[in-house]
Parts: structure tokens; C-alpha cells; sequence
């Protein structure tokens, strides 16, 4: 008897795989890396979106590469969002720019065609829900890399991305800060481009190692890794000594908090105290610092630098309510600087700007919260509630900071809309059974009672012809 060796099957690249470099792309390389000898400022990330903008579309004309087809929300919301910053461009196109206000406008323009095509190739591309946990895993990897270039910054003010400037790309200006200070502490960015963005990344990237390592206990698999990953996101978090963090957390922590059992609530509160009591050991007045960021949140200038810009915001706004200046138009120093996305996406980009941004953001949380109502599986559950609580992340963000004009929450926020989208195309719906009768048996029952006696050929029972047989059960 010969036993036959049984290979194993090799599978096709697909979005997951370009999403993956893109994510190392995108977390590992400083984000004010861009390449040399080039017109526009782009970044390796940006290069890879473009890449797999461009494959989306050209995968779209044939059957046989796996593109999914159909519309899904995050697929529609991103076209409108795509159709209403084209709009935007127009506008403030058709009119006169000054040269730098249309150079921005193009780059600007290209880089949000660029994520949203990344969107769309995570929500068309990614093969199954296997590979859609492989990209978040990636994801939740990469962030715990970052970590720990934020804390060789925060505990030994050693600055490891002097050693990731690869060849061929260059600093968008000449002094780059990664290390600034608030209180008596030092602030990171880690690979970002500020502390408020590599804080606001952390709140997003946390329940996702969260969801994972509680996955793997359930499934009888090794959950130190992603607990380990989780607890270097946390400090990530609290490195950045960033209030916009902590707000983006406790939403985070409400949605999470809602949907769990009990018991893991318990669980998850404990586990906080235990970290909370760690850092205070770790950096003594480092919790101390947090509470009076809030405390004292009304003397802060930070908040007031925030809030004392309304009345220029709102007076650029009713000279273009509907379509804006145009993005990327709006910047320092000719311009005042907005700490707050909604009102710079209001100037720039208008109220369908901003309409078509929020609606993007909540396709994205419907279909992770449509997905965990479908689905039957604990796993996908409980990565539907996890994916809605990511995204609420930027909602909030991008009230405390101007969110979109940093590159890599930009991307990670693309990038998780268009995971959400996978999650809902993946997860298989109930299977209803519905009865498909055709139309020429439906009209021979509805006439069979008017028929002259003595007909035959006709059933007994009137019923009868309205089941027909067996397989005309189907699942449409």
C-alpha cells in the first residue's frame, strides 16, 4: 500500500498581502520619511496605497483574481467620499489659486484617492476571515513595535528611528522632533508624526491586541504574545502623555464595555488597576500628570489655543458652506491653525467634506456591528463590536486634533474602515430559506378554483401546486 504525499496548497497573493506591507510601510518607516528626486511628498506608505489603488481597479475587470463585486456600505460610502472630494477639487480648481495652494491641492487629492483605493482593496481583497485576521494581527504587531520605540524615547530619551532612515528617502524639513516634553516628563511620538497621533493610534490599536489575546485563550491557543503586544500598546499610550488618548480610550472602553460578559468586564478592570499601578511604579507622577490634564483642563493653553479659533473658522465657512477652498489649501503659517478636524475639513472641504468623512466612519462601525448580528461564530462576534470601537477612535480624535493631516492615523483609520467592510462581506448571513415559485404555477393556482369540473392534469389540494417539489427550496 503506497501512501500518497499530500502538498500543501499554496495560496494566491491577495488585499491582506498588500495590506501588510503597507501597514510596515506605514508604522515601522518614520511617517516624515518621503522620497528623493520626486515632485510630490510622498511616503513609502503612500506609494503602497497608490499600488493598490491602482490593482483594486484593474482586478475589477476580471472574474478570476477574487476581487469580491457588489456594493456593501464602506464600498458606497467610500465612492461618495471619493465623488465629494473630487467635487471639492473642482471647485476650488475652477477658480484662481496661487501656485503652493494648487500644488497642495493636487498632492492633496491624489493622497486621499490613494487611502480610500487602500480602503476598498482591504474591503474587496481580503480573502476570508483568516486572512482578515492575519492583516490585524500584522496590525496589532507593528503597533507593539512602535511601543517600544516610544518607550526607548520616554525612559531613555534614545530616539531609535535615527536608525530607520532607509536610502533613497529624505525629512520633510530639517528639524525633526520625535521627543518634546509636557510637565516634567518627555512626550514621544515614537515613528509618528506628533504625541497626540502616536497616543491616538495606541487607543486604536489596543482592543484589537485585547481581542486577540483573549481569542487565543478561548480557542485553547498561546496568548502571552498578544498580551504582551497589548500591555506595550498601553504604555505606548500613556508615553504619550496625550488627553486626546485618553478621551479616544474611554469611548473606546463604553462600546467595548456594553457588548462584553461580565465576567470579562471584571477582567478587563482589574487588569487596568494592575497596569495603572505598574506605571505608577515604573515613572512615579506620570498618573498624576494625566488627572491634571483634566483637572486643570480649563487653564490649559493647550484648550485654549483649541477653542479661541471658532469665529475665523466659521467666518472661512460661510464664504464656501457647501464645497469648501479646496483640501489641503487651508495651512501654516498663512493660515491660522485649526486643532480640530471638523472645522478644517468644514473650510477646506466643505459640509459635504465633512458629511461624506463622518458617513465613511459610520459605514464603517454599521457593518462591524452588522456583522457581529449575523454571525453565529464568538471569534467574528466579538471582532465586529472590537472593529466598531476602533473607529470610533477617529470621531473623537478628530475633535481634539487635526487628525487627517497626519499620515499614518490617516492610514490606519482607511485602513480599518475597509477591514470593517471584509468583516461584513466575509461573515455569512442566516440562511434563510425562501420559496421561489415560478410565476407561470402561480397563476395556475390562483385560477385552478374557477376551472369547470371535469378538468384534469390538476392536484387535489390547491396548496400543492403553491409548494411544488423538494428543490425549489432555496437560500436567496
Amino acid at each position: 500500500m503506497t501512501t500518497k504525499l499530500v502538498l500543501p496548497v499554496r495560496r494566491r497573493a491577495d488585499g491582506a498581502t498588500m495590506a501588510a506591507f503597507f501597514v510596515v510601510a506605514l508604522m515601522i518607516i518614520p511617517a516624515r520619511l518621503v522620497f528623493r528626486g520626486i515632485p510630490l511628498s510622498l511616503t513609502p506608505a503612500n506609494l503602497m496605497a497608490l499600488i493598490s489603488t491602482l490593482c483594486w481597479f484593474c482586478a475589477h475587470f476580471t472574474l478570476t483574481l477574487g476581487m469580491a463585486k457588489g456594493r456593501t456600505p464602506v464600498r458606497s460610502s467610500l465612492f461618495v467620499f471619493v465623488i465629494a472630494m473630487i467635487s471639492t477639487f473642482g471647485y476650488a480648481t475652477f477658480g484662481y489659486l496661487p501656485a503652493y495652494e494648487l500644488n497642495l491641492a493636487d498632492h492633496a487629492i491624489i493622497l486621499l484617492v490613494a487611502n480610500a483605493g487602500l480602503a476598498l482593496m482591504v474591503c474587496d481583497g481580503v480573502r476570508g476571515l483568516d486572512r482578515l485576521d492575519f492583516l490585524l494581527q500584522v496590525l496589532v504587531v507593528a503597533g507593539a513595535a512602535i511601543a517600544v520605540v516610544g518607550a526607548f524615547q520616554f525612559l531613555f530619551e534614545f530616539d531609535l528611528t535615527r536608525y530607520l532612515a532607509l536610502p533613497g528617502l529624505r525629512y520633510t524639513t530639517d528639524e525633526i522632533i520625535f521627543i518634546t516634553a509636557r510637565s516634567e516628563f518627555r512626550r514621544v511620538a515614537a515613528t509618528t508624526g506628533h504625541a497626540i497621533e502616536f497616543g491616538v493610534i495606541s487607543a486604536m490599536l489596543l482592543p484589537l491586541a485585547a481581542h486577540y489575546g483573549f481569542q487565543a485563550r478561548e480557542r485553547g491557543e498561546p496568548a502571552l504574545r498578544w498580551w504582551v503586544c497589548a500591555a506595550l500598546i498601553g504604555m505606548g499610550l500613556m508615553f504619550s502623555v496625550s488627553r486626546s488618548a485618553v478621551l479616544s480610550l474611554a469611548g473606546v472602553g463604553m462600546i467595548l464595555f456594553f457588548g462584553w460578559p461580565m465576567r470579562r468586564r471584571v477582567q478587563v478592570v482589574l487588569v487596568i488597576v494592575g497596569f495603572l499601578i505598574v506605571m505608577r511604579i515604573m515613572s512615579p507622577g506620570l498618573i498624576g500628570t494625566f488627572y491634571n490634564l483634566f483637572a486643570n483642563a480649563s487653564n490649559d493653553d493647550s484648550v485654549r489655543f483649541r477653542t479661541h479659533d471658532y469665529e475665523v473658522a466659521l467666518a472661512e465657512i460661510a464664504r464656501h458652506p457647501w464645497l469648501g477652498r479646496g483640501a489641503g489649501t487651508w495651512y501654516a503659517p498663512k493660515h491660522q491653525i485649526f486643532d480640530n478636524q471638523y472645522l478644517l475639513s468644514s473650510v477646506e472641504t466643505g459640509l459635504v467634506g465633512v458629511g461624506s468623512i463622518v458617513a465613511m466612519f459610520a459605514c464603517g462601525m454599521y457593518s462591524g456591528l452588522r456583522a457581529r448580528y449575523l454571525s453565529t461564530d464568538p471569534g467574528t462576534r466579538d471582532l465586529g463590536l472590537t472593529l466598531t470601537a476602533c473607529l470610533l477612535v477617529p470621531l473623537i480624535g478628530a475633535a481634539t486634533f487635526d487628525l487627517l493631516s497626519f499620515a499614518t492615523i490617516t492610514g490606519l483609520s482607511f485602513l480599518l474602515i475597509g477591514a470593517a467592510g471584509a468583516l461584513l462581506r466575509n461573515t455569512p448571513g442566516p440562511a434563510v430559506p425562501r420559496l421561489r415559485v415560478p410565476f407561470g404555477r402561480t397563476l395556475r393556482a390562483v385560477a385552478r378554483p374557477f376551472r369547470r369540473p371535469g378538468r384534469t392534469g390538476s392536484p387535489a389540494l390547491p396548496g400543492v401546486a403553491l409548494l411544488g417539489s423538494a428543490g425549489q427550496r432555496t437560500d436567496d
